[in-house]
């Protein structure tokens, strides 16, 4: 048996390095969920049966001990991907699963629509944009723990993404304050493999891998504005859609709402009131500047695998590499919610002059904001919410959220797109896994058999990642973040602030 793991394990690697193979199928021997799981050993039963014996036998003084739980190994024959290369693509099984409408063509509704594609689950793809490029999607962003889970969506290789081996903190001076990543920590020595390594991405890169793996698929409707959605008496949702000047109307089995911070999905179901987004104090002012702008300007910070970034206790700047040819910048600063929101209305010139008036600060940070073009430059109030709360959804039926539209958060720790990455996989092999292991979900209901379980798993996850998020706005922009302290600013947030 472990011979098979050995030998199914090399033809994965071997096939997933072959960039041409773009159709997938799930791993039978795990289901698609990339893990094997395991009832504990005889041996834990055994001294769960004693420690349990002694418990009851002493009346129930003390501790009780703790229920035994199923051990998960990665499956060996997919690597953890859950998925195996195929010929095809698998078809849409509408009798053994939910037709999906998913709401929203960003990072994270084009992720559960691939999710979708692999397991044979019908859906469909609703996007108000009129095409992929209508708008700014974004920026950079770094894969975390989201790095794995791309694979999962069968994205193998990030031929367009940039390992950053290096993060260095200074003061407006350039003293360097604080610095760690592989360079410091193995002492100069980078590996070749990037294993441990944040990965820098276009958000607009990423999102183009994922529509590709849609190839020409019907199900991907763009200029679909959401404007209804209701339950219907066969037990489905009706959603209604602005589609230019005339109106569409449509079923479905299962609605997500992967429609950002400002969800139509969200707004149909739960309104503004239970869970209003809270204003978390500060603006973000966003650009990417062209390398080749600042000419002659030579520093150490532009060798494509160092982030940076400046602060002062007030103000901030994070740079970090965008692509061979660019960097992005995020200038933050606090200031009162309605001077944010008229400083991001007036324009990208009036936030460029903005941050170059407050960050006249060591080179190259006055190069790098004056050679940015302003059709490169965007800016936002920065909002959340309370925490995600399963009970909001619990009676809506056939209806849930992923991403911004459930959990906000600031982009002060980078966890946004990974959140969003991991609800949607986890969704879309939930969905595969129950329908296809109870025929009778359409009975029981898709909430009952899918979206309770679903919710509670996203709001245990995404819990911690609101709440640091949130705290690292405060800290970022506190005298705090001076004092020196080695590494990450994930043990500076232990600071009560």
């Amino acid at each position: 048996m472990i011979a098979v793991c050995i030998i199914c394990f090399i033809i994965h690697i071997m096939e997933t390095a072959d960039r041409k193979k773009s159709h997938w199928t799930i791993c039978l021997e795990c289901r698609g969920q990339g893990k094997i799981t395991r009832g504990p050993s005889r041996k834990r039963r055994r001294l769960f049966e004693i420690e349990l014996e002694k418990y009851e036998m002493s009346g129930g003084k003390g501790a009780a001990p703790k229920p035994l739980r199923n051990n998960s190994d990665v499956c060996h024959g997919c690597a953890g991907s859950g998925l195996l290369s195929s010929e095809k693509d698998v078809p849409a099984d509408s009798k053994k699963y939910p037709h999906i409408a998913i709401i929203g063509g960003g990072i994270g509704g084009v992720a559960l629509a691939v999710g979708c594609l692999h397991r044979g689950i019908p859906f469909t793809l609703y996007e108000r944009d009129e095409s992929f490029d209508a708008r700014s999607q974004g920026y950079g962003l770094t894969l975390q723990q989201a790095s794995k889970a791309i694979e999962g969506l069968g994205i193998f290789s990030l031929d367009d993404g940039i390992a950053s081996t290096r993060h260095v903190v200074h003061d407006p001076d350039g003293t360097v304050i604080d610095e760690w990543g592989l360079r410091k920590w193995r002492k100069g020595i980078v590996e070749k493999s990037a294993k441990r390594k944040n990965m820098h991405i276009a958000r607009q890169k990423l999102r183009l891998l994922l529509l590709q793996e849609l190839g020409d698929s019907k199900s991907l409707k763009w200029g679909r504005k959401l404007i209804g959605l209701s339950d219907n008496e066969s037990g489905k949702v009706d959603l209604g859609f602005q589609a230019g000047e005339k109106q569409e109307i449509a079923e479905a089995d299962l609605v997500v709402g992967a429609d950002g911070i400002y969800s139509a999905v969200r707004k149909l179901v739960i309104g503004e009131e239970k869970n209003p987004l809270q204003y978390l104090g500060c603006i973000v002012i966003l650009g990417i500047c062209p390398i080749k702008s600042l000419g002659d300007i030579a520093s150490p910070l532009f060798d494509s695998a160092t982030v940076f970034q400046t602060v002062n206790g007030h103000e901030r700047i994070y740079v970090m590499p965008y692509d061979k040819d660019a960097v992005m910048w995020q200038v933050s600063f606090p200031m009162p919610e309605s001077e944010a929101k008229k400083l991001s209305a007036q324009g990208a010139e009036a936030m460029k002059d903005e941050a170059c008036k407050r960050l006249k600060w060591h080179d190259p940070i006055p190069q790098i904001l004056a050679a940015t073009p302003e059709s490169q430059i965007t800016g936002y109030p920065v909002y959340d919410r309370k925490l995600f709360d399963p009970m909001l959804l619990r009676e809506k039926g056939s209806v849930t959220l992923l991403g911004d539209a459930a959990h906000p958060m600031s982009p002060f720790k980078g966890q946004g797109a990974n959140q969003a990455l991991l609800d949607a996989l986890t969704l879309a092999r939930k969905i595969s896994a129950e329908c296809d292991q109870n025929p009778r979900w359409r009975e029981i209901g898709i909430r009952k058999s899918v979206l309770n379980a679903f919710e509670e798993e996203m709001a245990e996850r995404s819990a911690s990642k609101v709440e640091d998020s949130a705290k690292a706005a405060r800290f970022l922009h506190s005298p705090k973040v001076l004092h020196d302290c080695s590494g990450p600013h994930d043990r500076r947030l232990r600071i009560d602030l």
